[in-house]
């Protein structure tokens, strides 16, 4: 059975990238204490495949050094593709500069500040 994508106007889910296990279970449930649905991938590789099974997230939270494809990398993939290519990228690392990688949106660094990505999010999903 194919799983479907559920898509309402009122969904609002956050793609989180991050193969860290106690940082991407500390974000999940962080972001989902404020409302948000949360779903995680530990690489690249295993956040394209769940944007083909997901809602449209309003954003992605991406660590950059991932095993299998890296941050840098998955960027690069979405933005080969028109609909995912808008949804906004804000990396959290350790790694890179506060200004993020070309194609993002924004850059929150490790360790992670509360206060920020709330921020973030609320920015870009409102």
């Amino acid at each position: 059975m194919e799983e479907k994508k559920v898509e309402t106007s009122n969904y609002k889910s956050i793609l989180v990238l991050e193969d860290n296990k106690e940082i991407q279970d500390s974000l999940k449930a962080a972001l989902e204490i404020e409302g948000y649905s949360v779903f995680t991938a530990d690489n690249g590789k295993e956040g394209l495949e769940q944007l083909g099974k997901i809602p449209t997230p309003c954003m992605i939270l991406l660590d950059l050094m991932m095993p299998v494809m890296n941050g840098w990398e998955f960027v690069e993939e979405i933005s080969k593709d028109i609909m995912l290519s808008t949804i906004p990228v804000v990396v959290v690392s350790a790694f890179g500069d506060k200004k993020g990688t070309p194609k993002t949106e924004g850059y929150i660094q490790k360790p992670i500040d509360l206060d920020a990505l709330l921020t973030a999010v609320s920015k870009h999903c409102g």
